[in-house]
């Protein structure tokens, strides 16, 4: 077996472990408020993230490559099969660089620790609770109570993505109004979903992105959700999800110091993605040759431990 072929079949079994959950309960009809939000929220697919990529400039050997020639944006060398990394950014430039500026953006800022998740419970505030997001879980302090904690703690939330889903009378206090125009300019490293978001940044990068690189935003993504859902105003008790209580100073320290753990990771990450962009211009002789000589690991070298 070549060497490529036994990263990819460790990439595929990753994947498998990783969706193995969600693909069983798609067949019972039960959806998982915790779990399943990877793959509801964002618009990727268990056979998606199971698919390895390389990265640029790794040209394939052997007879399997040749229906991966079929793929987009790869393409046929003599005997081997790589990157097309000109077609590849004829198309997807755009995208690279949005990406770039906001992964850079956020990469080098200080994380904000104070939101302590309170976008969720601002996403029931004043709603009946037949009306919440995850209609069938109660909320842990009733409705009543879940107002209090909304009115009597500060909404500082800086991810326009989680602000839009703010409740009309929760959005005027919101510390900050995020939108789509300002994500750039207020994206910071602390915010869960700034970390979960790596996934999605990861994803659209497409077979640009390394595999190992690819699943472990999605690592990192999937364990930050069930904080996020643990410091939510659900009682998702029959579950195992023990509560993050935010509501009380010891869940606030709690919250805090998880937060500060994904966050040093979350940057770690994007470290990694924008190297993998700068690898992705070099190899087109693009303007990350004029930026920077930092050379990039080679993709096929011995797996790294994840941050």
């Amino acid at each position: 077996m070549e060497r490529w072929q036994a990263l990819e079949a460790d990439h595929v079994a990753r994947a498998d472990r990783a969706t193995r959950a969600h693909r069983e309960r798609r067949q019972s009809g039960r959806p998982h408020p915790v779990e399943d939000f990877l793959f509801t929220y964002y618009p990727f697919r268990p056979a998606q993230l199971r698919r390895w990529h390389p990265g640029p400039g790794v040209p394939l050997e052997g007879a399997a490559p040749l229906a991966r020639a079929r793929w987009r944006y790869y393409r046929t060398v003599g005997d081997t099969v790589e990157l097309d990394v000109t077609a590849y950014l004829a198309e997807r430039a755009d995208t690279v660089e949005l990406v770039r500026r906001l992964v850079s953006a956020t990469q080098g800022r200080a994380p904000q620790l104070g939101c302590f998740g309170l976008h969720e419970w601002a996403m029931v505030y004043r709603l009946d609770e037949d009306r919440t997001r995850h209609r069938g879980w109660p909320l842990r302090l009733g409705r009543a109570g879940t107002d209090a904690v909304v009115e009597g703690l500060p909404l500082r939330c800086t991810h326009y993505d989680a602000f839009r889903f703010y409740t009309p009378p929760a959005r005027s206090l919101n510390l900050v109004q995020p939108s789509r125009d300002s994500q750039v300019s207020l994206e910071q490293p602390g915010c869960l979903h700034a970390g979960m978001d790596l996934y999605k940044w990861a994803f659209k990068l497409g077979p640009a992105i390394p595999g190992e690189l690819l699943l472990d935003c999605f690592d990192l993504a999937r364990e930050i959700r069930e904080l996020d859902m643990r410091a939510s105003p659900y009682d998702l008790s029959e579950l195992g999800y023990s509560p993050v209580c935010i509501e009380r100073p010891s869940g606030r320290a709690e919250y805090a110091a998880a937060q500060r753990g994904f966050a040093a990771r979350g940057q770690a990450l994007r470290l990694r993605l924008l190297r993998a962009i700068e690898a992705l211009e070099l190899h087109a002789g693009g303007t990350a040759a004029q930026r920077s000589p930092t050379r990039r690991p080679d993709p096929c070298a011995a797996p790294q431990a994840g941050p």
